[in-house]
């Protein structure tokens, strides 16, 4: 009872005091040498001779002492004891042997040091190590497996080359263990069914899921090498998650590189955005840098999904100032707190605007002088546009006139508008504004180089659909909905839509940018269309939740699936493979400023009508869906 309190006190100390160690190391020495002199001459030897060989040992005792203190076997706490300790514990030893044996050489006339035989020595030296291996072991495994907070859980990782070897390592050397490895999985034949760092190499096929329930293991990490193949198998992924297997993997933004130290802790839990199927785009944005660098960057609506990722991003390569444009003020606040805090050397300017101001905007161009502008400020949502047209003629249209204006103006080199898709064939006006604004720019870049306007600006426009995680995603919502208990709300049962990262698009975006000469619409290559009520059940499978899913109807405005070209456009090669270049109809500068002109005037007048009946006559394939508007379509 006694020592169980005592055994107890031990481990609820945060470590035993240095002395205690080496105390426990000190008596592990003496007992083998009377267990080893006890086995060779017996016991009785022992207690007669127990004078002359208490002196013996205290003189051998001073030698392990030396080698405990050099080696630092007293440094470690014994329940978190690794490999190394062990090492430290076997060369002590070993280092006391040696000195025993030197002083036995020096003092050898001395009856005091040759009490004990020099092979009663090595014994009881190499008995010392094992009892002291022995007792770190013992110790380690009593509060692994009694006194640790939670049981680990059993895991298989997914890849069995550098990926999945390097996690496994990691997991095994966890303090105090959360996992513990129980099995391996691989596509490779020539690897099934065999043993891997003393674990079976399972198949991933339909049996998978068996064999893990076997093992009682619940969990797949995912090798941050097989990331790519996971997304793609939506066969394996829908087996996993309909048996309740957790999925961990590395995030986009953590992967890894193939040579650093690979950490479990990296991994996170599989969420739905990880299992859009989607290609990994690679750009080049060393010559990206070398562009921007030392350059004035001027970005608007920069406390926005996709605004926010290009200061992140552009912030890299130490332009010599960033001007950042924005109404909202929390939000840019915290951009603002974000560059003091991740690139300190970087002299940015926040600056609260709109950018249908026209004094305000002139004001900052007059001050700054930008060398770029990336132009992202836009009013998004398709149903709040169809109820308020007037402030999306003001703010998308009007605005992107001003600022492109100004950068002629002001001798801006690039600017970079960023567009949707629902500017394609556009069915609300939310995506017509943004048509409309491509056509400006367009028809501005155009007029510069046929020597109608002055100036040198080169206009390029980018398009592509939906970003994951941006304010407006459906992801976002369905989350929230299924935290709240459901029902998840899906417009429509066959609506699909394209998804890309906010990093990723961005990239694309800078390189567009960059790389473009003017008067150019990018389209970007968004893979695969993903139908939103699959996203839905997807979801609803990965919260583990039963929750029901509710139809609503498509929203004022809203139309089943995307289009990055209209029946009219064709698309030429680019300098991406993921970025194509729309051959679009050309427009007259003089036209769409007196058509521009009169679509701002009736903005201020509150027509919502006669507002859309304008944008209409400017783009002509705008054709309202689910909309009041469905009527001017009639005449």
């Amino acid at each position: 009872m006694k020592f169980t309190k005592f055994f107890q006190w031990c481990f609820s100390q945060k470590a035993l005091p240095y002395w205690c160690v080496l105390l426990l190391d000190c008596m592990t020495v003496i007992l083998s040498v009377f267990i080893v002199l006890a086995l060779n001459y017996g016991i009785l030897y022992v207690v007669s001779n127990v004078s002359s060989l208490v002196s013996t040992l205290l003189v051998y005792l001073l030698c392990y002492i030396i080698g405990f203190k050099i080696f630092h076997t007293y440094s470690g706490v014994f329940r978190y004891s690794s490999f190394v300790d062990l090492q430290r514990a076997g060369f002590a030893v070993m280092l006391g042997l040696f000195l025993i044996i030197i002083v036995r050489m020096i003092f050898s006339g001395k009856a005091i040091l040759t009490t004990m035989q020099i092979a009663d020595v090595v014994l009881s030296a190499f008995l010392s190590i094992m009892l002291l291996w022995t007792l770190r072991i013992v110790v380690k495994y009593l509060y692994d497996s009694n006194y640790c907070q939670e049981q680990p859980e059993r895991v298989f990782i997914y890849g069995v080359k550098q990926g999945g070897i390097g996690l496994a390592k990691n997991i095994r050397n966890q303090d105090p263990a959360k996992y513990i490895l129980a099995g391996f999985v691989s596509e490779a034949s020539d690897i099934r069914y065999k043993s891997l760092l003393g674990v079976s190499v399972y198949a991933n096929d339909k049996n998978l899921v068996s064999e893990m329930k076997k093992k009682h293991a619940n969990i797949l990490f995912v090798s941050p090498l097989k990331n790519e193949i996971l997304r793609n198998n939506l066969e394996m992924v829908n087996r996993l998650i309909e048996n309740k297997i957790k999925i961990f993997i590395v995030p986009e933004a953590q992967e890894w590189d193939g040579k650093s130290e690979f950490n479990h802790t990296q991994l996170k839990e599989i969420e739905i955005e990880d299992l859009l199927p989607r290609e990994k785009i690679e750009v080049d944005m060393e010559s990206i840098g070398r562009v921007l660098q030392g350059k004035k960057i001027l970005i608007t609506g920069a406390a926005g999904s996709i605004g926010s990722e290009m200061v992140r991003q552009v912030a890299i390569y130490n332009p010599s100032e960033l001007i950042l444009i924005d109404q909202a003020e929390t939000p840019l606040h915290d951009i603002r707190l974000m560059i003091k805090r991740c690139y300190p050397d970087v002299l940015a300017y926040t600056l609260i605007g709109d950018i249908a101001n026209q004094f305000r905007m002139e004001d900052i161009f007059r001050q700054h002088c930008p060398d770029y502008v990336f132009h992202a400020a836009a009013y998004k949502h398709v149903p709040m546009m169809e109820d308020n047209p007037q402030e999306g003629i003001q703010n998308n249209v009007n605005g992107t006139r001003i600022v492109a204006d100004l950068s002629v103006k002001y001798g801006v080199k690039k600017f970079v508008m960023i567009s949707t898709d629902k500017a394609v064939n556009p069915t609300n006006v939310m995506g017509c504004s943004k048509r409309i604004c491509e056509i400006y720019v367009q028809s501005l870049d155009k007029a510069i180089k046929d020597g109608k306007v002055n100036g040198h600006t080169e206009f390029i426009t980018t398009r592509f659909g939906n970003v994951l995680g941006s304010n407006g995603s459906v992801i976002p919502l369905f989350k929230e909905q299924i935290k709240n208990g459901g029902p998840v709300t899906v417009t429509d049962p066959n609506i699909v839509r394209f998804f890309m990262l906010i990093p990723e698009a961005c990239k694309l975006v800078l390189e567009a940018g960059t790389k473009g000469h003017g008067g150019e619409i990018f389209v970007f290559d968004m893979g695969k269309a993903v139908k939103i009520v699959d996203l839905a059940r997807r979801m609803i499978q990965l919260s583990g939740v039963d929750i029901d899913i509710k139809f609503t109807g498509l929203r004022d405005g809203e139309k089943l699936y995307e289009e990055v070209l209209n029946s009219k456009e064709t698309t030429l090669p680019a300098f991406h493979p993921k970025i194509k270049i729309a051959k679009v109809r050309m427009y007259d500068y003089v036209s769409v400023c007196k058509s521009i002109g009169e679509l701002v005037e009736h903005s201020y007048e509150n027509d919502d009508m006669q507002i859309v009946k304008i944008m209409k006559n400017i783009v002509p394939e705008f054709k309202s869906q689910h909309s009041k508007y469905e009527v001017l379509d009639l005449c």
